[in-house]
């Protein structure tokens, strides 16, 4: 089968089996990656997975702090690229930069464009209650996730799933959807169809302080915040004058009146507290939480974290 000569560009974890299915088919002579970044307490510098997985497999990575500069859009045409596959990369590619490979800039995009357009198409579609997101893979142009789509398949969201697990399904579809545009690229046959006008949504990038539960909220859309949290931000209420994650969560029986918050029952009460969970009431409804952690400690399932611990009638506040 006849091989392209590819670049890659792309920073997180969601990114790395699409290069490990472009090394495998075909010749990929350079890997862009976002600079190390400080994390930890110690804020030592830290490889992004992408630049982790290129120099196992013995790639050249490129780090450039952004392609403003002629010597970055040199740098790409001396690749001598057929095409640059970008996944999540999180720096812009300027229209020099994307005129670069003789068949252009192809990205792999978590949603089913033109809804979540933006940086965080994941979390948003499990915020919004969305059934169902997808990959399309589109060549990029200058707007934001605007390009032409050449590819899309449809991926069913699960009652159960966090952005963590919706992420690796994901990411297994673009690597298999990338591969089949690249082949239609090989052979002339690739479609490409204009993104339609209507339905257009922006996955704005998620900020640490959406993490704040706010009891007074629908029991639904709580739980929707903590699956869309999990693994980062991570859903964060106070307990008892400290701050702790909710990491599990299901929404639990309503709260009597109509699935309104009682006089005596204001949101964020603890209704029970069982080794089954820790049911709080919320604004309509109630959530039961199933995994948390106190700031400082690991992560416990709920009949862990009782043990020698009473939370009948506490109340979860702002954190």
């Amino acid at each position: 089968m006849p091989t392209l000569r590819l670049g890659f560009a792309g920073t997180p974890e969601f990114a790395v089996p699409a290069l490990d299915a472009l090394i495998d088919r075909h010749h990929v002579v350079g890997v862009f990656t976002q600079p190390d970044r400080p994390a930890g307490r110690g804020q030592a510098l830290h490889a992004s997975p992408v630049k982790s997985r290129a120099l196992e497999r013995g790639l050249t990575v490129y780090q450039p702090q952004s392609f403003k500069s002629p010597d970055a859009w040199e740098l790409l045409r001396g690749l001598e690229l057929d095409a640059l596959v970008v996944a999540a990369y999180g720096l812009i590619l300027p229209p020099a930069a994307l005129a670069a490979p003789r068949l252009g800039c192809i990205n792999i995009h978590a949603s089913l464009l033109p809804r979540w357009r933006g940086a965080a198409p994941i979390q948003r579609a499990l915020l919004a209650g969305d059934p169902q997101t997808g990959i399309t893979i589109m060549r990029m142009e200058a707007g934001l996730d605007t390009g032409p789509m050449m590819r899309a398949r449809a991926l069913d969201i699960g009652a159960r799933d966090t952005a963590r697990s919706l992420q690796d399904r994901l990411a297994r579809l673009g690597a298999e959807l990338v591969c089949e545009t690249l082949e239609d690229l090989m052979y002339g046959r690739v479609h490409e169809e204009r993104q339609p006008v209507l339905g257009v949504t922006y996955a704005a990038k998620i900020a640490k302080e959406e993490a704040a539960i706010d009891w007074g909220q629908d029991a639904m859309q709580i739980e929707r915040q903590v699956r869309a949290f999990n693994p980062w931000p991570v859903a964060e209420t106070g307990l008892d004058g400290a701050r702790a994650r909710v990491w599990e969560a299901a929404v639990g029986d309503p709260v009597a009146g109509a699935g309104a918050p009682r006089a005596d029952v204001p949101p964020g009460t603890v209704i029970a507290a069982t080794a089954d969970g820790i049911d709080v009431a919320c604004g309509l409804g109630s959530l039961r939480i199933l995994r948390l952690q106190l700031a400082g400690r690991k992560p416990l399932a709920v009949r862990e974290f009782l043990q020698g611990r009473r939370l009948a009638g506490a109340r979860f506040a702002p954190p």
